[in-house]
Order: structure tokens, then C-alpha cells, then sequence
């Protein structure tokens, strides 16, 4: 990490991006915290399991990626390394309640921003930070390196590996549009590494149909009022349309739909092709993906588990967790989807899942959703949804039916 901020040269005695050399150490309570029994036995059922009229189909990629388990494992690594020392976690470690709420409970305090902001008054040189796998800003990073407190930075690669494609767009004079959410974690970061080349623009776009305005303006169509107006929170300060749509590098958030960021490159670049011919685009328009191949191998896997359609769809994962919310979105193109925090959403007592709509983003209860006939559920859980949380929901789906999954043979 060092390398994005040569002018820091962080000391190694305060910074640390490697862990501690304590994985032995913390291993048995990371399984105690986090593996799952049931999950094991669906894979040693080729993630396949009948009771009773109920199956359960998992899809064959789910839960925990590499970026997450290492950041929470560098997490408990610190706790274990500096036991009298308050440790402070810049906002979440990654999006799981269950996660943050064990970090807490180690006494490990987590700074939550207000606005976007976070306060670090409270920190001293005595203390120690971790980094979450989204990372910070660059003036966050910055501010902590000059209280002289230990940095433990446990920011994802693959997010690096964004940070490096928006730093060479900013440097080569293109603006960024970022394929994401302007108020995550993970591309707040991204946008800080546009801003500190001088005139480093971006601008976050959500959706296909934000994307449309940003064609519609290349086009000739747009209204600049209208356009800084509503994307006054997404863009650079200095953005202005008539002079930042003119050369476009397009990355996107790691844990977007990768399809969906695949298409908004391309209609940019077949607008900015229309409006002044190839040669134009060829000189002044990029695109890379930058999805993580983690969020890439779960979304791939829930396509091939809805070639055969099941009856209904679980999503297992925090509602603040973008790639979570993409797998949600992708199965409700499909089948009945129910997403849900966690197994504590179904209620085998009652017969009732309390689960977000993916579409609607309205969290609601629905009672009898299994039905009484044979049914077949698919469940799926977002990167930063352990193996434990994903086999209590399992657990719960077999025990509405009033199946003990344990007790089978």
C-alpha cells in the first residue's frame, strides 16, 4: 500500500499490510466465529440436500472471498498482537452485522462517519487502526499516518487494482466514471484517488438509466443546469459537463453486477463513437473491468443454479452489502426471491420469512413462502456472509417443514 502514497513513506514499524505472522494464532477462533457444519455437509452432498419434500440447492460459490477473509483475519491477528492497546476500525470491516458485532465484542471500537465524515479526535499515537477491506480516502489515510499511530491496512486487492486504473485515467486527463454507489465505502476511496492528480475528475453513475444521461449529454441532448444538479453528490466538485464527457475512462465498484457494468461501457463508448466517429472514441475513451473475480465466481455460479430454475431463491447477506444486493437482484430476475440478513429472518414457528424485496428495497414478512408441496429452494450468500450464517438459514428453511438437519443420518 505504501506504493499509492510515496509521499507518506510510512515507517514499517507503525504500518502494516501483511498481517502479523499470527494466522496459527487466531485460527480456532476464527473457525469457532465463522465456519458452518451444514455448509460442509451440502458440499459433501454436491451442494445438494433432500428432506421431506424440501431441497436445498447451494450455489456452488457463496460466502467469504479471499479480500474478506483475510481483512477479518488481519483484524483478529491485530486484536491478538496488541491485547492492552485500544484498537480502533474505520468503519465496517466489510458489510455483515454479525462480523462487526464480534469485532466489538473483542473491543476492537468501530468509528462510523457522520456525512461521510469520520472524527479521529479520539485517536492518539498509543493507539491502533485498522483499515477496512473497502479502504479510505486518501486525506483519511493521511490524517492517521500523521498521529503516528499503527496502520493496519486490510484494503482488498482487488480495490487496489481499481485504485490503479482511475489513477492512470486521472493522469492521462480522462474523467472516471465509476460504475457504483457515490456514498460506499469502497468508491468514496476510489474517487480520492482521482482527486489528488490536479484536475482529476469523476463521476459515480448507478444505474443503466443514469448512464442514458450521461449519452444523452455526449449526444447533444443534455441540460447542464439539470445534469450538475442531480449528480451535485456524484461528481467532482469542479465537474462540468461540457468539458468532462469529453474524454471517459470507465471502472466500476468491485462488487457492481458485472454485466451491467460491462453494458454501461459499452453505450458510452458507442455514444461518444456516434457523436464524433471511431477514430474520437478510439483516442478518447476506455473502459476496463474492474468487478473481483470473487464477485465474479458468485455471480457466475447463481447463473449456472438458475439454468434449472428452482421454486424460490434465498439471498443470505447484509441489506448494506452492494455485491449481496447484486446476486439478490440477479435471482429476482428469475424466480421468487427472498434476501435476508440473516437466518433469524425465517421463522420455522410461524412459517414466515422476513426478507427485502430486491426490487423494491422494501423490507416485509410473507407468511406460508415454502408452500406445503415439494419445493425446491436455491440459496446463494454475498462475500461477506460467513459459512456459520449461511448454514443457520439452511437449518431454518428444513426446520419450517419441521425437519432437524442435524438429527438426519
Amino acid at each position: 500500500m505504501s506504493t499509492r502514497f510515496p509521499q507518506m513513506a510510512p515507517p514499517e514499524s507503525t504500518y502494516f499490510r501483511k498481517g502479523f505472522g499470527l494466522k496459527q494464532d487466531v485460527e480456532a477462533t476464527l473457525s469457532a466465529d465463522y465456519a458452518g457444519q451444514i455448509v460442509d455437509l451440502l458440499r459433501a452432498h454436491d451442494y445438494r440436500l433432500t428432506a421431506d419434500g424440501v431441497t436445498v440447492l447451494l450455489a456452488r460459490e457463496f460466502g467469504f472471498c479471499y479480500g474478506v477473509e483475510r481483512a477479518v483475519e488481519y483484524a483478529y491477528q491485530t486484536r491478538h498482537k496488541f491485547p492492552a492497546r485500544r484498537v480502533f476500525l474505520v468503519g465496517e470491516i466489510i458489510h455483515n452485522p454479525h462480523v462487526n458485532a464480534r469485532l466489538r465484542d473483542m473491543g476492537i471500537e468501530i468509528l462510523m462517519p457522520v456525512d461521510g465524515v469520520f472524527d479521529y479526535s479520539v485517536i492518539s499515537a498509543d493507539d491502533v487502526v485498522i483499515l477496512p477491506a473497502f479502504g479510505v480516502s486518501i486525506t483519511d489515510f493521511q490524517t492517521l499516518r500523521g498521529k503516528g499511530c499503527v496502520v493496519v491496512d486490510t484494503t482488498c486487492g482487488s480495490v487496489l487494482n481499481v485504485w490503479k486504473r482511475v489513477e492512470a485515467y486521472a493522469r492521462d486527463g480522462y474523467t472516471a466514471l465509476i460504475h457504483g454507489k457515490y456514498y460506499h465505502e469502497e468508491t468514496r476511496a476510489t474517487v480520492s484517488q482521482v482527486e489528488k492528480f490536479p484536475g482529476g475528475t469523476c463521476l459515480v453513475v448507478r444505474t443503466m438509466d443514469e448512464a442514458h444521461d450521461v449519452t444523452e449529454y455526449i449526444a447533444g441532448r443534455g441540460d447542464r443546469t439539470a445534469f450538475l444538479a442531480k449528480y451535485a453528490k456524484a461528481a467532482s466538485a469542479h465537474f462540468d459537463p461540457d468539458v468532462h464527457l469529453a474524454r471517459i475512462g470507465v471502472a466500476n465498484q468491485t462488487t457492481m453486477l458485472a454485466r451491467e457494468s460491462l453494458a454501461i461501457g459499452d453505450v458510452v463508448g458507442t455514444a461518444m463513437a456516434a457523436a464524433k466517429g471511431d477514430d474520437y472514441r478510439r483516442e478518447n475513451f476506455r473502459t476496463f473491468d474492474t468487478i473481483c473475480s470473487a464477485t465474479q465466481d458468485r455471480q457466475d455460479a447463481v447463473n449456472a443454479l438458475l439454468l434449472d430454475p428452482p421454486d424460490v431463491m434465498l439471498v443470505v447477506g447484509g441489506y448494506n452489502s452492494s455485491n449481496t444486493l447484486s446476486l439478490a437482484a440477479m435471482c429476482a430476475e428469475r424466480v421468487r426471491t427472498f434476501h435476508v440478513e440473516d437466518a433469524l429472518c425465517i421463522d420455522p414457528a410461524r412459517g414466515t420469512i422476513r426478507a427485502r424485496n430486491p426490487v423494491t428495497g422494501v423490507e416485509g414478512e410473507t407468511a406460508g413462502w415454502l408452500g406445503s408441496g415439494p419445493v425446491r429452494v436455491g440459496l446463494t450468500a454475498g462475500a461477506s456472509t460467513p459459512n456459520n450464517k449461511i448454514g443457520d438459514a439452511i437449518a431454518r428453511v428444513f426446520a419450517t417443514r419441521g425437519v432437524d438437519l442435524l438429527a438426519l443420518p
